[in-house]
């Protein structure tokens, strides 16, 4: 009787790691411009929404465990792969998060004219 509880349990656990992580990565496809798509040499939107919709979908109406791990294998694809590029051609990579200063203007810091 403890090991069915324990089973059920790591199933839903199973279930919402996988499911939020299908969300997640939909959501950040979608945020995407289209043309991200095209500069970082990745498939185009409507293939990964259509991919990532449809592993969401399986998700949520079939919760089968081969499913769940072949929808996971094309999130972690999304999120490892081609997000970073799509952050990189969209200019919110890395190198423009944490250094700069709050007076910074598109050249370089602003100093008031000094």
């Amino acid at each position: 009787m403890l090991r069915a509880g324990f089973d059920s349990l790591l199933s839903l656990v199973i279930f919402l790691v996988f499911t939020g992580f299908a969300v997640a990565a939909l959501v950040f496809a979608a945020m995407a411009r289209e043309d991200a798509y095209r500069a970082a040499e990745k498939q185009t939107k409507k293939f990964w929404l259509i991919l990532l919709g449809i592993n969401l979908a399986l998700n949520l109406l079939l919760p089968m465990l081969f499913l769940q791990i072949a929808g996971l294998i094309a999130a972690i694809v999304f999120m490892v792969d081609v997000r970073p590029a799509l952050a990189q051609v969209s200019g919110g990579g890395r190198g423009r998060r944490g250094g700069g200063s709050s007076s910074d203007g598109p050249y370089g810091p602003y100093n008031g004219g000094r």
